[in-house]
């Protein structure tokens, strides 16, 4: 029987916000998974943007291949929540774990928040 566990976001600091400080790959750390590829991590991810204008948001997802592991959204000015990643699944590959990452077209206005569920 599998086992769900509610875990923070490892690039966040005791679950506050991470503030997009990057605006190329390799993006701002979000999240790693554990090492097996077993454990699954479900992600959800969501960020808000302090600016007065829109901002292109491009999550790296697993890896930073373009456009193989990227997510664009455009992120409306003064915007509440969105959603970014709606409980994708990412695991590690049996000897490393896998990233999501994110960069942004205006930097320190985008903050990303979320949880992961761990299914083991």
């Amino acid at each position: 029987m599998a086992t769900f566990t509610k875990v923070l976001l490892s690039g966040s600091t005791g679950g506050q916000p991470v503030k997009v400080t990057n605006t190329s790959s390799a993006g701002t750390l979000i999240h790693t998974t554990g090492t097996s590829s077993s454990v699954i991590d479900e992600i959800w991810l969501y960020c808000n943007n302090t600016s007065g204008v829109s901002v292109n948001l491009t999550i790296e997802y697993g890896g930073t291949a373009s456009p193989d592991n990227q997510i664009l959204v455009a992120i409306p000015s003064g915007s509440g929540l969105s959603i970014l990643v709606p409980g994708l699944i990412l695991t590690g590959d049996g000897s490393t774990g896998r990233s999501v990452r994110a960069f942004a077209g205006t930097i320190n206005v985008i903050n990303i928040v979320g949880y992961v569920n761990r299914i083991s």
